[in-house]
């Protein structure tokens, strides 16, 4: 015959403190694991807390690089643009330099020929043509009223109470520019 065990309610009360002794047993257990656990889990995540500052110092450090190197390339590219232009203004002032004798000797001509109609018309308008392309070449006068060391240089010097004082009286050879570079200094005598 099979005898069933039957458990009484104040059995169950009497085996309690058993079982809780020994889930705290177990308890213990499962907290000294934890605390290891998680000490060991601490230290991963200082790690990888370092390797991340120490990622983003790196980066940090490639972007500032970057930004260098931008920054070298933008100056680099303004210094050429700004090399080249001073080539072609250098070039052209040589090419203008060569050709202002010639509009030079049409002026004369010009001023000092007084032989046929004709030939004074011609040379009118080839000082005209002339004086176009230098015009679209951006070549421009210097004005020549005052003067101005900047844009004149003075051969000559009178004294005379008609003209104010730094006057040009007199214009030997017209002086030329382009923008701001001087090409070539208007030849004057000056007055006073």
């Amino acid at each position: 015959m099979n005898e069933e065990k039957t458990v009484t309610p104040q059995q169950e009360q009497e085996a309690a403190p058993e079982c809780e002794k020994e889930s705290k047993k177990e308890c213990d257990k499962e907290k000294k694991c934890s605390k290891k656990e998680l000490a060991k889990l601490q230290k991963e995540l200082e790690d990888v807390k370092g390797e991340l500052e120490k990622a983003k110092a790196e980066k940090d450090a490639e972007n500032d690089r970057y930004l260098r190197m931008l920054a070298e390339y933008d100056n680099f590219r303004k210094r050429a643009s700004a090399e080249k232009d001073a080539a072609y203004t250098a070039a052209l002032s040589d090419v203008i330099t060569e050709i202002l004798p010639v509009v030079d000797t049409l002026e004369l001509a010009l001023k000092y020929g007084t032989e046929g109609e004709q030939m004074t018309k011609g040379v009118e308008m080839t000082l005209a043509k002339f004086t176009e392309v230098l015009e679209k070449l951006g070549v421009t006068p210097i004005e020549t009223e005052t003067f101005d060391p900047n844009f004149h240089n003075a051969v000559m010097h009178v004294e005379d109470d008609q003209y104010g004082e730094g006057q040009i009286v007199e214009v030997f050879q017209k002086g030329y520019k382009k923008g701001e570079k001087i090409i070539r200094y208007a030849m004057v005598k000056v007055a006073n």
